[in-house]
């Protein structure tokens, strides 16, 4: 699927295919840099961080092992309450390892802050995160993320793992869906 596909419904593409391509290379580098001599534990948080952690991953040449955490801050409707539950714990013993959360995009950093205490109650010897896309405007809570893709406005975006409804997480892209889509 790409912007041609999408007809009316994307209003402007933020982050391109060959823009996201480029930072992923040069993130990896950062994390090679970093890590040189060490294992990492690549931490990715779900349904979003998927098509970021395939793509990061494979741009690693740091030795590294992958698992899955899934998430969820609950509340009506568009705001969270605050309180998270984990839907799915990671099945690997952190104790000792050098973590890195690898997030889709950060909007409050409510979620991620839960996360990361939590996983930093586990013993690792570090936890860092890795974030395609922040919206600095959106944030309630300061979270130090170590590899940023890009800080994009407040809007809602679709594309490269974010979805509406469960769809667009497979364009190769970020976006804004047009409002006529959602009703906004």
């Amino acid at each position: 699927m790409d912007l041609k596909d999408m007809g009316d419904k994307i209003e402007r593409v933020l982050v391109t295919e060959e823009q996201i391509e480029q930072r992923l290379t040069e993130m990896a580098a950062e994390i090679d840099a970093d890590y040189q001599g060490k294992e990492i534990l690549l931490v990715g948080v779900l349904n979003g961080a998927v098509m970021v952690m395939a793509d990061l991953a494979r741009k690693i040449h740091t030795r590294a092992h992958m698992d899955w955490m899934a998430v969820s801050s609950y509340g009506s409707g568009t705001k969270s309450s605050g309180v998270v539950r984990i839907l799915k714990d990671l099945g690997t013993d952190i104790t000792d390892k050098h973590v890195i959360i690898v997030e889709d995009i950060i909007d409050s950093g409510l979620t991620l802050s839960w996360l990361i205490s939590n996983l930093n109650s586990r013993g690792p010897a570090s936890i860092k995160i890795a974030s395609m896309l922040r919206k600095p405007e959106a944030a309630t809570v300061e979270i130090d993320v170590e590899y940023l893709g890009f800080d994009i406005p407040n809007e809602f975006v679709v594309g490269y793992g974010l979805d509406y409804a469960g769809d667009y997480r497979n364009l190769p892209f970020v976006g804004t869906l047009a409002p006529k889509v959602y009703g906004g």
